[in-house]
């Protein structure tokens, strides 16, 4: 059982699983918008690598949020 679990949280998840599941279902929304509603299997990969830039940017900005609370 995860901490998340144990304060409540419904669905399990930690809160930065919880912000990559969102980033993830965001980009693949963005991604079948863009598609018709449609993923061809050749789209996977362009896909794929939207949503590892997605993953990015929410890590990147983790890292750096947390780079200018800490102590010098």
């Amino acid at each position: 059982m995860s901490d998340a679990y144990v304060v409540g949280d419904p669905d399990g998840l930690s809160p930065l699983l919880a912000e990559l599941r969102d980033a993830v279902a965001r980009e693949l929304h963005a991604q079948l918008a863009l598609r018709a509603e449609r993923l061809e299997l050749a789209d996977v990969p362009e896909a794929a690598y939207q949503v590892t830039l997605r993953i990015d940017e929410l890590l990147s900005g983790l890292v750096s949020s947390r780079g200018r609370h800490s102590p010098a």
